[in-house]
């Protein structure tokens, strides 16, 4: 062991095996809930994230999205496009930042996105289903505090302040009835 190093070779590759191949059987799992939740709208996970991401932030820059939606520049684009091609984002500018390209919802946008949210059933969700023994054994489910942490040190304070800002939105903008997210009716109420 380097004596300069505050770990060994071998705990950093076990370490980063262990995140490499976790994260990969979460994504894979979350990756498979989240297309088979989102077909029926005839939506991929790039477009559902680009609507959720510019709902949450009430219009979001086209590099806000890729930054956020961990997605190249070109990606976040190419996928608003199509998005607006559909009618679902426009694309304007702000009067004091002519610079960026900003994507906003339409109306149509909004309701598909609700529509989406309305439908979500937890019981189709692998990681949600996956994490009940947790919650049942805790009381809770699981925090990530660790993992946030890890995050925020590769994506930075402002990737952490948006994530937090899009908890705390959809926890304002909706409730449970019945075993379903409803839109509150104060929810983007001017855009619908």
């Amino acid at each position: 062991m380097d004596k300069s190093a505050p770990y060994s070779i071998k705990q950093s590759i076990i370490f980063s095996h262990k995140v490499a191949q976790l994260s990969k059987a979460l994504w894979k799992s979350t990756e498979k809930d989240w297309q088979n939740w989102i077909k029926p709208f005839e939506l991929n996970i790039n477009e559902h994230h680009i609507l959720l991401i510019a709902y949450q932030l009430e219009g979001a820059s086209i590099s806000d999205i890729a930054k956020f939606g961990v997605m190249h520049v070109s990606t976040a684009f190419n996928f608003s496009k199509k998005l607006e091609e559909r009618g679902l984002l426009t694309f304007s500018k702000k009067q004091n930042d002519k610079r960026n390209t900003y994507v906003y919802l339409t109306a149509e946008g909004e309701r598909l996105l609700l529509d989406t949210l309305e439908v979500y059933d937890p019981k189709n969700n692998g990681v949600y289903e996956g994490s009940l023994p947790i919650k049942e054994l805790y009381g809770r489910f699981p925090e990530f505090s660790e993992l946030m942490t890890i995050v925020r040190h590769i994506y930075g304070a402002d990737f952490m302040l948006i994530f937090e800002k899009t908890l705390e939105k959809m926890e304002q903008d909706f409730s449970e009835e019945n075993g379903k997210l409803i839109a509150k009716p104060s929810a983007n109420a001017e855009t619908i």
